[in-house]
């Protein structure tokens, strides 16, 4: 009788059980996807080619163009490019030409924070106000804290303190210790750096 065989595991090296493995590729801002924009513009666009288009229409049949169109032939061909209302419609029509562009071209969401990626079909993003909670809640841990406000930004953690008892300095090197290596467990693809300010509560009367 032959004995069994006995496998001993074996570890993949295409997966970390740690989770140290690098991020895919693309874990960049999320995109807004514009809808209100995009719909607004659908809208105005559909309808003045609609309104157009009705028009030509009926010039082709013979009937005579709407009142608004011949006015407007008529004011264009009249006015001189210098003219107020001229210059007036042109800038309004740049300023909302470079607003769909700047949309166009941004990806918006600036309230969500990206984050890593272990998986690549899976995305998340942590809301600032809930980072910047987040923080406080760690620097309210911290001995001799009283109070503390947390201004949350894309690449930078604004922490400011006040301390009752202790030494400054030393609330603000346990203080720094802490929001770093709390900032980096926040799984952010950017942890942001942590900028902490520390004073004394302000006397009453």
């Amino acid at each position: 009788m032959s004995e069994p065989r006995t496998t001993s595991p074996t570890l993949d090296l295409g997966k970390d059980p740690g989770g140290t493995r690098p991020e895919p590729a693309g874990s960049g801002r999320l995109w807004s996807p514009r809808r209100v924009p995009a719909g607004i513009v659908a809208v105005l666009l559909a309808a003045g080619a609609g309104l157009l288009l009705y028009d030509i229409a009926a010039v082709r049949a013979h009937r005579s163009a709407m009142h608004w169109r011949r006015a407007l032939a008529r004011q264009l061909a009249t006015r001189p490019l210098d003219d107020t209302w001229v210059l007036t419609g042109a800038g309004v029509a740049a300023a909302l030409g470079l607003w769909l562009v700047a949309l166009a071209l941004t990806p918006g969401l600036r309230g969500l924070l990206p984050m890593r990626r272990p998986h690549p079909d899976v995305r998340a993003a942590l809301h600032r106000d809930a980072a910047a909670l987040f923080l406080r809640d760690r620097a309210m841990d911290i001995s001799g804290v009283r109070a503390v406000r947390v201004r949350m930004r894309r690449k930078k953690a604004g922490v400011r303190a006040v301390s009752h008892f202790r030494d400054l300095d030393d609330v603000r090197a346990d203080l720094d210790t802490t929001l770093t290596a709390t900032a980096r467990d926040l799984g952010l693809t950017r942890p942001p750096a942590v900028s902490v300010r520390v004073t004394r509560p302000g006397r009453k009367g």
